[in-house]
């Protein structure tokens, strides 16, 4: 099918830390503070780069930014060293939910790999339970500032590793103690979803939602995998489904006037063609999981362009894509989702609107009972509405 890609719009001129946020793609091993990794790995016996918390937080961020996947998830090596205890997953869950709270976000889905944190002798019980522990001492420690966050967990399988129907099952087993979904992570390229195909059966036999990571260090085949052997309700970054978009401009001719009845907006930049796939993804509405900053590190968008300028997000969503905006890594990355909202309007001049329609995408897409996401909308479009 044929579209046209309308023009931006304008800037914002005020503070969006305090804007309500909904944050879907952020990974607890990939949060953590700094000082509080010295301090853990100093109780372990692990080596670090460096004892300093300001140089330590450097290394994360130049070593991530490399523009390889895999040299990014190298650095993970370090924190989920420190996470192979109870006390060291409680900690460093609790301080996610407070970092989380403090750039605004109100709602939460924290996804780990519970298999990489058996080291010391926990079972995956255990470190789930560990972790969920900290999650409420977080959202309490929260509270008693007078605010509110809820946060769940999206337990992961490693993708690499042959443990995904043992996965799935812990995932089920703890669904009424913080878990609200499943997912597969790590090196995409070469371990398609198919590779858990019956560990999806599994879940979707127990009516238990799952979002997988495809669409970023592999292209339309991972995605095409997630969605018809992962029954995935939500993509991972799912980025390069951009792939399938073709933009044709008219060089001669200029911008498209369209009719103002017309669905489509005046002043088009190019004449757009869905694949299939793409069209099956925009038209049932299945969420993206956009995590700009670390798609640009991990080189996911590296065949679009080299800056922020040329990610194809601003394409998606003004084609109707069910975008979404995230983190993935605060720590790697060096970013908050305060951080990614004013990267987009500074690139791509959002406005209040704009940022709002994500926000709510990604209320929309959350793993929670209707009830629960209808009230998580009211409260983010009220809290606009006080703005607007």
């Amino acid at each position: 099918m044929t579209e046209t890609i309308p023009d931006a719009a304008p800037d914002l001129d005020f503070d969006l830390k305090g804007l309500p946020k909904v944050s879907l793609h952020d990974h607890l091993d990939g949060g953590l503070r700094p000082a509080t990794i010295i301090e853990l790995a100093e109780a372990a016996g692990h080596t670090l780069p460096s004892t300093d918390p300001v140089a330590l937080g450097e290394w994360f961020r130049e070593s991530a930014d490399s523009g390889s996947l895999v040299r990014y998830l190298e650095t993970f090596d370090h924190t989920i060293a420190v996470m192979q205890t109870k006390d060291g997953l409680f900690r460093v869950a609790k301080e996610f939910v407070e970092d989380l709270a403090d750039d605004g976000v109100i709602y939460g889905e924290v996804r780990w790999a519970p298999e990489q944190h058996l080291q010391q002798g926990l079972s995956l019980d255990e470190v789930v339970e560990a972790v969920q522990a900290g999650l409420e001492a977080g959202v309490d420690a929260v509270a008693e500032t007078g605010r509110d966050i809820q946060v769940g967990q999206l337990i992961t399988a490693m993708r690499h590793a042959d443990r995904g129907q043992e996965i799935a099952e812990l995932a089920v087993r703890h669904r009424n103690n913080g878990a609200v979904g499943f997912d597969i992570a790590g090196a995409e390229d070469g371990f398609l979803p198919a590779r858990f195909k019956d560990a999806f059966t599994y879940l979707a036999q127990h009516n238990f939602p799952a979002t997988v990571h495809a669409g970023e260090a592999a292209g339309l085949e991972s995605i095409q995998s997630a969605l018809v052997d992962g029954r995935a309700l939500r993509l991972g970054h799912g980025v390069r489904i951009a792939e399938d978009v073709t933009v044709e401009f008219d060089d001669d001719e200029g911008a498209a006037e369209l009719d103002d009845s017309s669905d489509e907006v005046n002043d088009s930049i190019g004449l757009v063609t869905l694949g299939e796939l793409a069209s099956w993804v925009r038209d049932r509405g299945i969420a993206l999981e956009i995590c700009p900053s670390s798609n640009l590190q991990t080189g996911a968008v590296a065949g679009f362009g080299e800056g922020i300028e040329s990610h194809p997000l601003d394409m998606l969503y003004q084609l109707g894509f069910n975008v979404t905006i995230n983190t993935d890594n605060r720590l790697m990355s060096g970013v908050t989702l305060t951080d990614e909202f004013e990267l987009l309007v500074e690139t791509f001049d959002y406005d209040l609107d704009d940022l709002l329609e994500l926000t709510l995408n990604a209320a929309e897409a959350a793993f929670l009972p209707l009830e629960e996401k209808e009230a998580l909308v009211e409260y983010i479009n009220e809290a606009y509405a006080d703005l607007g």
